[in-house]
């Protein structure tokens, strides 16, 4: 039994995700379908990258992942498979599908053509349920993602997704402020192990504008209420938090500022 997750902008108010998820069991009746999430602001795409790379390793091999924000969807870009070493990604050549690939290491990305894998009729404006949901049923019924076109080098591989990481410091973005005023960067706990930091110690943040010295911890109470702190949250990526608080509103912090940090000097 193949699980096939959802991930998209479309809300629940509308019919949107039944329809996807009536095509998927036509074709794979089999299929577990889980939602991820469709409350992904609209548009955002590197939110949706961001939620989709934080839960995606979580489930087990061979699943796939059918992820859709797609502000471009109708025009020349792309339809896309991605298969990683742990499963399969389907969704717009916009980046959505490229964070949480990368972390799981791509092995090819196909380019969607093959109208047999597609609904009979495609509209202009929802290839989630004409072109995606077919794409991702067929891949759960065991067929191979070879069949649906060819192999392609020239995707798109947003910034967000490429923190640059060497020995002590790595620099990125923020890549996504959740609910409680933490602030997640695209720095993966590998690259900072790359860089050499450990927990512990203290780490020079260059965040936005502002510098900071911030003890790098492993859980928010090592550091009384109220204070700073840097550690590697549950979705693996190194956030900038304050213990009971909100970090993004005592630092002013948005997404897309910088996220550099350094050796103490």
């Amino acid at each position: 039994m193949a699980v096939v997750t959802l991930l998209s902008d479309f809300g629940l108010r509308d019919p949107y995700v039944a329809e996807m998820k009536a095509v998927i069991l036509s074709i794979s009746p089999e299929a577990q379908l889980v939602d991820v999430t469709h409350e992904i602001e609209k548009f955002n795409i590197r939110m949706g990258a961001f939620v989709l790379a934080s839960a995606a390793p979580y489930f087990p091999p061979k699943t796939v992942h059918v992820a859709v924000v797609d502000p471009g969807v109708g025009t020349k870009r792309r339809s896309i498979i991605v298969e990683t070493k742990r499963g399969f990604y389907v969704g717009p050549d916009n980046g959505l599908l490229m964070l949480a690939s990368h972390k799981e290491k791509i092995i090819k990305v196909y380019h969607i053509v093959n109208t047999k894998c597609m609904l009979s009729k495609i509209s202009k404006t929802f290839h989630g349920r004409d072109i995606f949901a077919p794409a991702a049923a067929y891949l759960a019924s065991g067929i191979s993602p070879s069949e649906f076109g060819p192999a392609v080098q020239d995707y798109i591989f947003p910034e967000f997704a490429k923190p640059k990481a060497g020995k002590g410091e790595v620099v990125g973005a923020v890549l996504h402020i959740d609910g409680f005023g933490n602030v997640v960067s695209n720095l993966a706990e590998q690259d900072l192990q790359k860089a050499g930091f450990r927990e512990g110690g203290s780490l020079s943040v260059m965040l936005g504008g502002k510098h900071l010295v911030l003890r790098f911890c492993s859980a928010y109470g090592e550091v009384p209420s109220g204070t700073a702190l840097v550690l590697v949250g549950g979705s693996g990526f190194l956030e900038v938090a304050v213990n009971q608080g909100s970090a993004s509103r005592m630092l002013g912090t948005k997404v897309g500022d910088s996220f550099r940090v350094s050796e103490v000097a």
